[in-house]
């Protein structure tokens, strides 16, 4: 697996040779963030820069193809005044589940308030709502089921924490908190997880009643 804290400091070395002190924020997202990365796992960073151009973009993906494991890399890239005029609901997520290296997101908080966390759950269970029917009627994809159930588990991680108050990153600390109908869904997903077999029909079932809650 990647030596994570050595590939940082060649991220950041690039980064600073490529923007120097134009560089307002540096975290990392996904897997590596939580602790929980395989050899398969995406390397999930998020640059914010003072502003973004389309040439900052293309200059950033050079900087990108120099360095180790490009295959794996992905994640988020912004300007800081973007960001900061962001949809809130979409803010939430992004703030928890970033883990910062350089600087500092805090700014946001202000802008994520209790209305944008039920913004943010109501879009993500509509979202679900219109793929699980689309997927049931038409691709029957289990592909596309996992993806939706993925997208649940960040659902189920803002419910939580409009009744907690409480913020959980990982799959195995959020389900000894969620309430029965969560606990199925983050079950589920973690059965996807590790590639065990799900029922295509059932699982769809589950996910469908479920979120027809949240609408």
């Amino acid at each position: 697996m990647i030596d994570i804290s050595s590939w940082l400091k060649d991220f950041l070395a690039a980064l600073d040779t490529a923007f120097a002190d134009r560089v307002f924020f540096v975290g990392l997202q996904g897997s590596y963030a939580r602790g929980e990365a395989t050899d398969a796992s995406d390397i999930d960073t998020v640059v914010i820069l003072d502003e973004l151009s389309a040439a900052d973009i293309q200059k950033y993906g050079e900087m990108l193809d120099t360095l180790p494991h490009r295959e794996l890399i992905c994640g988020f890239l912004s300007g800081k005044n973007e960001l900061w005029i962001w949809e809130p609901s979409d803010l939430f997520q992004f703030y928890r589940d970033t883990k910062p290296i350089r600087g500092s997101l805090d700014g946001l908080l202000p802008l994520i308030d209790g209305a944008a966390v039920d913004r943010a759950i109501k879009i993500g269970a509509c979202n679900i709502y219109h793929g699980c029917v689309h997927n049931m009627l038409h691709e029957k994809s289990t592909e596309i089921l996992l993806g939706l159930y993925k997208s649940a588990s960040f659902a189920v991680q803002a419910i939580v924490f409009r009744k907690t108050g409480e913020y959980y990153a990982g799959l195995t600390d959020l389900l000894s908190v969620a309430d029965d109908g969560e606990k199925t869904i983050i079950e589920t997903f973690i059965q996807f997880k590790k590639g065990e077999a799900v029922d295509f029909a059932e699982a769809s079932a589950d996910l469908f009643d479920w979120v027809k809650k949240y609408i």
